[in-house]
């Protein structure tokens, strides 16, 4: 079946939302964990080009509407790590472990079952102390850059007036125009239009594995993956999880080498391939999710592009940036953690650790945070039962 204008417009709407509404986020990621601007361009690129291809392969193999995504929690996760001793190719080798496990998800049900059974309000307290410094930058960058920064806070919030989806957009356009007039232009002279691949050779540190590669694939598991099925069965699709999670978690593993930190089954644009306004009939949804893809792959040969845009700014606007690209999920996240009654003091726990930062014995904050928070989370579940 070949897609119509509703599947090409729809495609477009995804694509735009899930590469520009958080690529700056990714940037600053793979930037903060040892990354060059070279090789944060070459994974941009490839996390784009391996969703994309994912996402027109399971949609086209089941015709079910199964939009891919890179994991926007993960790659928070990763802007607040300290780069891992062996820089980058560190980094690469706890990507492909969180890749293994996301695999081993897919694979092995107890697994999968054991990372599930992770509290949700636990696993989303985990991820709203992650993201908690980094929607303090725009404002606490504020004073220092008051003309540049503060349009961008403007305008942000003008689009999230109108949709809030159209925030990041709106903040990435008003951040165009600025970096055009008072930015250093001369960063984009010379910059090719098509990124080329770049292959970095993974180094594993065990250290590296359990303080970037555990949290990556328990925060992606828990607030993309679960959650991306949850929304395919609403809308009435099923398609094996165990496929899925396999599929992702391959991916992530194979194509980490060039600078692929997760990729994972979205929520938020597999509802908008998935729903009514896609197509009217259900049977012929999947073709928005493929025309997402391949608007995925198109914006992924041009990373360089973008990668060399943000070199033409400050590193606080791009900073600032990335932090308002993470604040709907950032309320997202306190909802969900604090929503309910029992554990509600766990969580509070788990984001005050976490978003401490503070690392003992090479183990990031992330993983303390969660530690604490289980462990507390037991102790209230135990008290509810005994009194």
């Amino acid at each position: 079946m070949l897609p119509d204008m509703r599947h090409v417009s729809t495609g477009l709407v995804v694509a735009i939302v899930g590469f520009f509404g958080t690529f700056p986020i990714v940037v600053q990621g793979l930037l903060a964990v040892g990354a060059c601007p070279a090789q944060a361009s070459a994974g941009l690129m490839a996390s784009a080009m391996a969703m994309g291809l994912a996402a027109i392969g399971l949609s086209l193999f089941y015709r079910m509407p199964v939009s891919i995504a890179w994991s926007t929690p993960g790659a928070a996760l990763l802007a607040v790590s300290a780069a891992p001793q062996g820089g980058f190719s560190t980094a690469i080798g706890a990507f492909m472990i969180a890749g293994v496990l996301t695999l081993a998800a897919g694979l092995v049900r107890p697994l999968g079952r054991a990372a599930a059974a992770i509290p949700a309000n636990l696993a989303q307290a985990m991820l709203a102390g992650v993201l908690l410094p980094i929607c303090l930058v725009p404002f606490a960058a504020l004073p220092e850059l008051p003309w540049f920064i503060g349009p961008i806070i403007g305008a942000w919030i003008v689009g999230a007036l109108v949709d809030r989806l159209a925030a990041v957009p709106v903040a990435l356009l008003m951040t165009g125009v600025l970096t055009f007039i008072m930015g250093d232009n001369s960063a984009l002279d010379g910059v090719a239009f098509l990124t080329p691949p770049a292959w970095t050779m993974p180094t594993f540190s065990l250290t590296a594995a359990i303080s970037i590669g555990v949290p990556l694939f328990i925060v992606t598991m828990a607030t993309q993956n679960v959650p991306g099925v949850a929304i395919l069965r609403s809308y009435g699709f099923t398609p094996p999880p165990s496929v899925l999670l396999s599929t992702v978690g391959a991916g992530s593993m194979l194509a980490a080498p060039f600078g692929v930190f997760s990729i994972c089954i979205a929520a938020i644009t597999s509802a908008m391939c998935a729903n009514e306004d896609s197509d009217p009939d259900p049977a012929r949804r999947y073709m928005s999710a493929v025309m997402g893809g391949v608007f995925y792959c198109l914006f992924g040969m041009c990373a360089g592009l973008l990668t060399a845009f943000a070199a033409a700014v400050p590193d606080l606007v791009f900073a600032a940036l990335a932090g308002l690209a993470v604040l709907n999920v950032m309320a997202g996240a306190l909802r969900a953690a604090l929503t309910a009654d029992h554990g509600r003091e766990a969580a509070v726990l788990t984001i005050a650790v976490t978003a401490s930062g503070m690392s003992i014995a090479g183990i990031g904050a992330a993983v303390w945070g969660l530690l604490a928070g289980l462990c507390f989370y037991a102790m209230l579940t135990l008290r509810a039962r005994m009194f």
